[in-house]
């Protein structure tokens, strides 16, 4: 699989987010083991930017480490410096199932309650609407009728 090519300002971006991250896969004297490319795929997977320390003294290794992966696991190479190597991956969308017999979820609603007089604050109560309940306009929560046929209509049924 071919390396994600960045414009430099999308680099740059990556770079200042990179920054504060620490890194999450370590590389030792085995170097580029098939596990630690599996830990490294893992950690894009979740966090799409990562930060990667090889401790090896040989920088041309690292350089060719650090290409092999971005290859390899189809990310970008954002920034090789020292012994960290930060690589960058978008994260694929996710496929979504349409269930077609799923009700709707709970809601979280916020009623005012004014009170009598007219300089006082509203009050805010958060509520819970469940799927087969209703909010009536003046706050409470009474639960949904099923909606009510003619007599005609359920002789044809």
């Amino acid at each position: 699989m071919p390396q994600i090519q960045l414009t430099p300002a999308e680099r740059r971006e990556h770079r200042a987010n990179a920054h504060h991250l620490d890194p999450v896969v370590l590389v030792g004297g085995d170097g580029l083991t098939p596990a630690v490319k599996k830990e490294i795929d893992a950690a894009l997977n979740a966090h799409r930017l990562i930060k990667v320390r090889v401790f090896n003294d040989d920088r041309t290794a690292r350089e060719q480490m650090y290409q092999e992966l971005a290859a390899d696991l189809n990310a970008a190479p954002i920034q090789h410096i020292g012994k960290l190597l930060v690589l960058w991956r978008p994260q694929p969308p996710k496929a979504r199932t349409v269930d077609e017999d799923r009700m709707p979820g709970p809601r979280d609603v916020k009623v005012l309650k004014f009170s009598k007089r007219g300089g006082q604050r509203p009050e805010i109560k958060q509520l819970r609407v469940l799927g087969n309940q209703r909010l009536t306009s003046g706050g409470q929560i009474k639960r949904a009728k099923p909606k009510q046929k003619s007599v005609k209509k359920r002789q044809a049924d």
